[in-house]
């Protein structure tokens, strides 16, 4: 009876903002359409995007604007969710925030990488980042290079992995991309256990151990498939976190001389059946992605009173703002209405 109490609010808030989530039949339509303009006039008419839209002058109308204002929509549903949430769950939400922390410092170090001459553009952002984050846009973005950028995420649980880095002194984007989620999940899977409890953590544990297991299972099979990678190179990149996959599988499935192996290997383990890999006309990401959606909607519909409910919303919210800005980007370079289905939904041409 307690969780239902603490979670009614937030499970009412929810329901309300789900029901405001595009179907399948508006990015049916929206894949149709023949400008950029059309389609954000088409969001228009859609509650979760109306009222940030119809403040944009029409001479913003292009992808880079709009999607600042898709960020806003989702920036503002977790501020609603934060309102509405206890003490424990506002714990959870701090901690699933620095998703958007992570992001935020990975399109900052590829604006120093490759040297763009524009200032930063992350104002739209700053309301919440003051509001939920310890870092701050202020110091970001006076950044011109990357020893600026590390130095000024110091006071930040950031600076020390990405510090140790850049004292290596020949660190290229890959390896600060890679250090930073070697520490994103490391850290969340220890946090975790210090702020949920029982059947939360059992649900958070299964969420985030399964995206890591597949994570690293998609990057093992990359590694080889395309890179042709030495196993010691493997290990490197993957993430030191098993939920599903066993040590010992997982190290087959990492020193196995080719990809034909890898496969049998790979079909020994827990995920053999419930992530096909071999479906040759779905891109890797989107089974990945496709997977995780069951497993959310599965945990939301069991506890539909506890974190499942805020994170298989967000998690939609998150893919629904990714689909809508490609098939902005879509329907800007003239794609065909079935091209833009193709890419949304993550299948091969």
């Amino acid at each position: 009876m307690g969780n239902v109490m603490a979670y009614s609010g937030i499970v009412t808030k929810v329901r309300a903002m789900s029901a405001k989530l595009l179907t399948d039949r508006d990015f049916d339509n929206i894949a149709g359409l023949g400008s950029v303009p059309e389609a954000i006039e088409y969001l228009k008419a859609k509650p979760a995007y109306a009222e940030y839209i119809n403040k944009m002058d029409i001479s913003l109308y292009h992808r880079r604007h709009v999607e600042k204002v898709l960020y806003q929509s989702l920036f503002d549903d977790y501020s609603r969710i934060f309102r509405f949430a206890g003490v424990e769950q506002k714990k959870f939400l701090k901690l699933y925030w620095k998703r958007y922390e992570v992001d935020l410092i990975n399109y900052c170090l590829r604006i120093v990488f490759n040297h763009y001459e524009k200032p930063f553009d992350l104002e739209y952002k700053k309301e919440f980042f003051d509001r939920y984050s310890q870092i701050s846009i202020d110091r970001l973005i006076t950044s011109k290079n990357i020893e600026e950028l590390v130095d000024n995420l110091k006071d930040t649980e950031y600076y020390e992995p990405l510090h140790r880095l850049r004292e290596s002194g020949a660190a290229t984007l890959f390896d600060y991309d890679l250090a930073l989620d070697l520490y994103y999940f490391s850290m969340m899977w220890k946090k975790s256990r210090n702020l949920l409890k029982k059947n939360e953590l059992k649900l958070f544990t299964r969420d985030i151990g399964s995206k890591v297991d597949l994570l690293n299972i998609q990057w093992i099979y990359r590694a080889k498939k395309y890179y042709h990678m030495l196993p010691p190179d493997i290990y490197a990149m993957t993430i030191p976190i098993h939920y599903q996959i066993k040590t010992e599988e997982f190290k087959q499935l990492v020193e196995t001389p080719n990809l034909e192996q890898f496969e049998r290997e790979l079909e020994k383990t827990y995920y053999a059946k419930k992530f096909h890999y071999q479906d040759v006309s779905k891109t890797l990401e989107q089974i990945y992605k496709d997977y995780l959606e069951k497993l959310y909607i599965s945990d939301r519909r069991k506890e539909p009173y506890s974190i499942a409910t805020i994170n298989t919303y967000l998690f939609q919210k998150e893919e629904e703002i990714y689909k809508l800005t490609t098939a902005l980007e879509c329907i800007r370079y003239g794609l065909s209405k079935g091209e833009t289905l193709g890419y949304l939904g993550g299948v091969v041409q």
